[in-house]
């Protein structure tokens, strides 16, 4: 972990390079990769709240800038520059999804579900954005996650989840009644159509 200095001095070079390629339109973050230098006192907590040296960061604006340079390696997530990688710390997911629309169409399975995550992205399930479903540790329940971009994950709200279960219906997939949720033409299977009543 670096020190309290160095955390200020890294962080202040990643705002300034990060508001700079902002102006230009969304940073290349996939495009990015510098040489790390070492891990800065920053975490997102399970409920999406980004904190520094453990302080929550109140600053909306703030938080989407950071979210839009960050990047995951393998199990590991960095806020990145052109010039440099710094590490930080993530409980869960690092987005949370908050909100859900649903577009309706006169064509058979071309219902989509729009997602707001906390930083105020759109995602449109479907191919590319897919939806998962994970048993919680120790418990029948599921967490869901959707696919906001590259290996970045949002978390769905719990209330959401309940509105998916309302949305939800039950297909064979692999000869198995499953549960599920469709969007952009895609069939997301929640659990096996007999375990879904404990969700209901």
């Amino acid at each position: 972990m670096a020190k309290e200095g160095q955390s200020d001095q890294s962080l202040a070079s990643i705002l300034g390079a990060v508001d700079a390629a902002a102006r230009k339109g969304p940073p290349p973050v996939h495009l990015w990769d510098p040489p790390f230098c070492g891990d800065l006192d920053m975490r997102i907590s399970a409920d999406g709240t980004w904190h520094y040296l453990k302080s929550p960061i109140g600053r909306p604006a703030l938080v989407k800038l950071f979210a839009s340079v960050l990047k995951r390696e393998g199990g590991s997530y960095f806020l990145v520059t052109p010039v440099e990688k710094v590490g930080i710390a993530v409980d869960d997911a690092p987005f949370l999804a908050v909100e859900l629309t649903v577009e309706e169409s006169a064509e058979p399975h071309a219902r989509r579900l729009h997602f707001r995550t906390n930083v105020d992205d759109w995602v449109a399930c479907g191919p590319g954005h897919a939806l998962r479903f994970e048993r919680e540790q120790g418990t029948d329940g599921l967490k869901p996650y959707l696919h906001v971009r590259r290996d970045l994950w949002a978390k769905v709200t719990r209330a959401l989840f309940y509105d998916l279960v309302e949305l939800g219906e039950e297909r064979d997939v692999d000869g198995v009644r499953m549960f599920g949720v469709a969007s952009g033409g895609e069939f997301y299977a929640m659990a096996a159509a007999a375990e879904i009543e404990a969700f209901r």
